[in-house]
């Protein structure tokens, strides 16, 4: 009985940061072209965040090799499971994909929005990160630990360049209702949607990758081997 659990646990756990992951990089797409538009010259803050983006790009094949060593797919979880998902339909009234980045570009006050809103997710990610590496049924697998042990060193230089950002040209930092918004969306995935999707005997795993048809922007960062990290 511990074994299933287990099981579905780290099925349920990996599903679910593996679409965080490819969200991630594929946002943080938006965010470089409304960057280049508007800064082109900032190029200290636009390698920064190709910098982000590659590290996300890395971690969803960490988990897509984690997923492939295991032999299973993902479960089929959309983006109602996506903390950057609902953070931005809260903050910009609608779906990431479809943010208008000339928008962002031509107006100071949403640039800043979505700077806070990104610096803040993932601040929350780095604070998850240690509750996972303390939980057992984590511990327990070799891989997945040591793939949240290289999210863990590679999250600090995540918020940075947009917390630098708003430092640097004098914007405020988050206040408390926007905290709150980052904490009634953790506690909604925690409390309500993970045990959804944990008991829910009809969610499906997926048949095909995430990024199976996605254009290939920039060379991704080699991710570890997981030959080589279940060694270590």
């Amino acid at each position: 009985m511990f074994a299933w659990f287990k099981d579905r646990y780290l099925d349920v756990v990996g599903s679910i940061y593996i679409y965080n992951e490819h969200r991630g990089y594929t946002a943080i797409d938006q965010v470089l072209d409304a960057i280049r538009q508007r800064s082109p010259d900032d190029t200290a803050m636009i390698a920064r965040v190709e910098k982000h983006r590659a590290d996300e790009r890395k971690h969803y094949v960490m988990f897509r090799r984690w997923f492939e060593l295991r032999g299973v797919m993902p479960l089929s979880v959309n983006r109602s499971f996506g903390h950057i998902d609902r953070f931005v339909e809260i903050m910009f009234g609608r779906h990431i994909a479809n943010l208008d980045t000339r928008s962002i570009v031509e107006r100071d006050a949403l640039f800043e929005r979505l700077c806070r809103v990104i610096s803040l997710t993932e601040q929350r990610g780095a604070r998850q990160l240690e509750t996972l590496l303390s939980n057992r049924m984590i511990l327990s697998d070799p891989v997945l630990t040591k793939i949240f042990r290289i999210i863990k060193i590679d999250e600090p230089s995540h918020w940075a360049p947009y917390d630098d950002w708003l430092c640097v040209n004098a914007k405020r930092e988050p206040r408390w209702w926007e905290r709150a918004v980052d904490s009634f969306i953790h506690a909604e995935l925690l409390f309500v949607k993970l045990p959804f999707l944990f008991f829910n005997p009809f969610i499906k795993r997926r048949t095909d990758w995430i990024d199976a048809a996605e254009p290939v922007r920039i060379q991704p960062m080699p991710a570890p081997s997981l030959a080589t990290v279940s060694r270590a």
